[in-house]
This record gives structure tokens, C-alpha cells and sequence, in this order.
């Protein structure tokens, strides 16, 4: 694997070999050279596969950045000791939130891991300034506003019966009643759908906190209202599907379509959904800016809170493991319900 131009999976660079399976075990004697050869391929293979495609892209990106900024200065990116990443965070403090410096510091431990390097970013110097910058310029993150039920409706009236507006109907309301993540809902596939007398059941094979890929079933019940069901927005997506390409049973759910409207035989990508959300919440005078995939999410999470969902119901939906981002939606959820404090002081 290769970081900013920089290789970082030396441990299992070496001459390539067949990856067929190996013999069973025996007492003979086999130099390291040799399983190098015949298992080097396969083991960067699996070692690649430990983190999503999507955090690799990242850490590049990240660790891209610092190289850069390691050149300007005449400093070694790999391997970095703690002063270079001290003055690199007190740089790049006034430029970026704390969250993403610690994206940063992340993708500089896992290179220097990766290259088995000793880890600068775990020493006390940088683990002091990391601390400071967040108490100095605040650790908290700017995310996108929640699209709350009132705010959907909104958007999917907007819709027509057009395969622009059939699709980015299904995609709206399933993100929402699933609390799917962008990348699970662009990820699913007709084959993961189960159609049920009380809605869909959605087998969602892969998670952000399932990287074992154990899975685990999501149902999506009907809709109180025809216009905003997202079981019957769904089938009229597949019936649409179905009639241009002939026995769709499997593959991508979301499709891309063309400039025409066009069917393309293309998964619509999780920056798709992003532009899904803001195109509409636009066109329904919203602030675009304000809104991306995870409003999706989010918008269920704090909707079922404020109509006094319990905790565990959704976490059940969204699959959040800890109660700590689950509990800020609870709070977003409660600031204007009958009970809160200021209304009861009767200004």
C-alpha cells in the first residue's frame, strides 16, 4: 500500500508468488524468503481488506498532506519523529477542526505502523499539543443539520413519478426509515431486500461497525401515508427498474441515471446521495449547505427522539453501538417538547 508517495507495506514487499493454497503442514524447513513468495501477495491482500476502501482513500489523503508539509520544511515523513508531528498539528491547527487533525494523526500512526516504525504521534509532546489545540480552538465538530420528518415531506413533495423523481423517492425515505449511512444505502443490493406483510426487511451485510461483515437485519415498516411510505416508494422504484431491465433481481439497488433520465447499469455512489439531499432540500427553499447523506441518518435519530422513542428502539434502527451519539440525538430531539424549561417559566 502507498501513502502520499510513500510505500508503507514494506513488511510484505518481496518477490510475488502463486497464492494457491499452501500444503499442509510439515516439519521441512522453509526459509521466510520462500513464504514471502508464496503468501506475500495474499497477506497484503488480507491486510488491505482490514480497512474499508474508503478509510484507505482517506488515510492517503491525509497522510498526502503531511508529506507535503514534511518537504516544505525539510522534514522526514517516514519515519517522523514527535517534534516534526508536534509543529505540524501547531501549524495546522488555525487551517483545520481538531476532528480532522486527529484524522491526520491517525493516517501518521498508521503508516509508521504499517512500515513497523516506532509511532511518533503517542508521544507525551504530541499528545500535550493535540490537547491544547482542542482546548484552544474547540474540539467540537460542525456536522450537517438532521432532516427532521416536516423537512422530508417537504422535499419528497417536490417529486414527480419521473425515474428521477421514482428513484431519489425510494432513496430519500429508505435512508431515512432505515438511518441508513450513505455508503450502506448506496451499497445495497435488490437481493438484500425481503418484502414482508409488515415491510421490508433489509439485510445489511456491512456496516461502519461491522467490519467483520457479520450483517445484521434492519426493518423498514409501511408508511402511515401513501406519499411518504417508503416500502411502496421502493416497489414502484423496482416495478420502474424491472420494466426497462427485463428480470432485475439482482445487483445495485440505486442506480445512476443519465442526463435523460437514462437507466445506467451503475451503482449510484455514496457522494450521490449527498447531492440527492441538497438538491431537493434547495429546491424546497432549505439552506443546501446545511444538509448531506447523513441528514438522513441523523433526521431519523432526532425525529423518533422528539416523538419519544426510547434509546434502544433507535439504536436498534441506526446500529450504534454506544449511547454517546445516540443521546445527542435524544437531546436535539428534546429541546422544544412540552416540558421544556422555558416555556414552562410562561414568558
Amino acid at each position: 500500500m502507498v501513502i502520499g508517495g510513500v510505500g508503507v507495506g514494506d513488511v510484505f514487499d518481496g518477490a510475488s508468488g502463486s497464492s494457491a493454497d499452501a500444503p499442509e503442514w510439515s516439519s521441512a524447513v522453509e526459509p521466510l524468503a520462500a513464504l514471502q513468495a508464496r503468501f506475500g501477495s495474499q497477506a497484503r491482500a488480507y491486510r488491505d481488506a482490514g480497512r474499508s476502501a474508503g478509510t484507505r482513500r482517506v488515510y492517503e489523503s491525509a497522510f498526502a498532506l503531511f508529506k507535503t508539509w514534511c518537504g516544505q520544511h525539510q522534514a522526514s515523513p517516514l519515519p517522523a519523529d514527535a517534534r516534526t508531528v508536534a509543529f505540524y498539528l501547531t501549524d495546522a491547527a488555525v487551517r483545520y477542526r481538531a476532528s480532522t487533525l486527529d484524522l491526520h494523526l491517525a493516517a501518521i500512526a498508521y503508516a509508521h505502523r504499517a512500515a513497523g516504525l516506532p509511532i511518533p504521534t503517542t508521544h507525551q509532546a504530541v499528545r500535550e499539543v493535540r490537547t491544547g489545540v482542542r482546548r484552544t480552538h474547540g474540539a467540537a465538530a460542525r456536522g450537517k443539520a438532521a432532516l427532521m420528518t416536516e423537512d422530508l415531506r417537504l422535499l419528497v413533495g417536490l417529486l414527480d413519478l419521473s425515474p428521477v423523481g421514482l428513484r431519489d423517492r425510494a432513496l430519500l425515505l429508505l435512508g431515512f426509515a432505515g438511518a441508513f449511512r450513505r455508503s450502506e444505502l448506496v451499497g445495497l443490493d435488490v437481493e438484500d431486500l425481503e418484502f414482508t406483510s409488515r415491510g421490508i426487511r433489509v439485510n445489511l451485510r456491512r456496516s461502519k461497525t461491522d467490519q467483520e461483515a457479520d450483517g445484521r437485519p434492519v426493518g423498514v415498516p409501511y408508511g402511515v401515508s401513501a406519499e411518504t411510505c417508503p416500502v411502496q416508494a421502493v416497489e414502484r422504484w423496482l416495478a420502474h427498474v424491472r420494466s426497462v431491465l427485463r428480470d432485475y433481481d439482482r445487483g445495485p439497488l440505486f442506480l445512476r441515471l443519465d442526463a435523460g433520465g437514462r437507466l445506467r447499469h451503475a451503482r449510484l455512489s455514496d457522494r450521490g446521495v449527498a447531492r440527492v439531499v441538497q438538491r431537493w432540500a434547495e429546491r424546497a427553499g432549505l439552506d443546501p449547505a446545511r444538509f448531506a447523506g447523513h441528514s438522513l441518518r441523523a433526521g431519523l435519530a432526532t425525529s423518533a427522539a422528539a416523538g419519544g422513542v426510547s434509546e434502544r428502539a433507535i439504536m436498534n434502527q441506526t446500529g450504534h453501538r454506544s449511547l454517546a451519539m445516540v443521546r445527542r440525538y435524544i437531546r436535539d430531539g428534546e429541546l422544544f417538547r412540552d416540558d421544556n424549561a422555558a416555556r414552562g417559566a410562561g414568558l
